[in-house]
């Protein structure tokens, strides 16, 4: 008769005998993806050839993004709490207003006691108005007490949206741009780390971004490609808001300068000053 202890051995000797095979076999895999010249395919071609209007050409149609609203302004509500204000949506706000007539607001919700001066006026000063129908689109951001920046649209079938990345890439869409798959991939691939890592992450994790972008910015003009896309406005603000900016790499300081020179990054500017 085999003794019971001694079978649970020899089972347990099979079962990590199986998982050592297994490994091997993932490692033999690895090894031979490595030795493939694909394995280090460079997506740089594939991203500079990818064909895409520029900001500053009229072509984006709002009814045909956003859908046929008869009689009735296409309105972006926006809430955002004033202790970390979404930096990246200021900045979007000055490009549509470079593209489209747009009808700007900022108000104050009563769950927030004091917004600061500058907050207030983070739109400029406000020209006199014209009719409500001579423009179209409405972006009207309140300073309220939420957790993260929440977006609701005009459409009523249309759920709101939450957080600063999410919201950035919304309002990028209105311009029409139209991106391959490895680019829109790359751009949101980009969002993400720079509000999660760069912006919420530890000082070890924003290092590790920073590498990241000095070694994309050796390649490219910009993060992805050769024209700005959500992907900077969104890394640069956060570098902005967590105050990473002079510790920077020689390319990424090159490419916040060339942020910099752009008129919508500005008005951020002002705010940080």
């Amino acid at each position: 008769e085999v003794d019971p202890s001694l079978q649970a051995l020899e089972s347990r000797q099979e079962e990590i005998l199986k998982r050592l095979y297994e490994l091997k076999s993932a490692v033999d895999g690895l090894s031979k993806m490595i030795q493939t010249p694909d394995a280090d395919f460079d997506v740089t071609n594939i991203i500079q050839t990818d064909e895409c209007s520029p900001l500053t050409t009229n072509g984006a149609d709002l009814d045909l993004m956003l859908g046929k609203d008869y009689g009735a302004l296409k309105d972006i509500v926006i809430n955002a709490n004033p202790s970390l204000p979404p930096l990246s949506l200021l900045v979007l706000h000055s490009l549509l207003c470079e593209r489209y007539k747009v009808l700007s607001a900022v108000h104050t919700h009563s769950s927030v006691k004091s917004v600061p001066e500058n907050l207030l006026k983070c739109f400029g000063e406000q020209t006199k108005k014209q009719p409500r129908h001579e423009y179209q689109l409405g972006f009207t951001l309140i300073w309220k007490d939420v957790p993260k920046p929440q977006m609701k649209f005009s459409i009523q079938t249309m759920c709101p949206i939450e957080g600063e990345g999410n919201i950035a890439r919304f309002l990028f869409s209105l311009f029409g741009q139209k991106y391959n798959a490895v680019t829109s991939t790359l751009i949101d691939s980009w969002v993400d780390t720079a509000i999660f890592q760069l912006k919420e992450g530890s000082s070890k994790e924003k290092g590790a971004v920073l590498r990241s972008m000095n070694a994309a910015l050796g390649k490219t003009s910009w993060l992805v490609g050769n024209e700005l896309t959500v992907a900077d406005i969104v890394a640069w603000c956060a570098l902005q808001q967590t105050g990473s900016a002079n510790a920077a790499p020689a390319n990424v300081q090159k490419w916040m300068k060339s942020c910099e020179n752009l008129a919508p990054f500005s008005s951020v500017m002002k705010l940080l000053q």
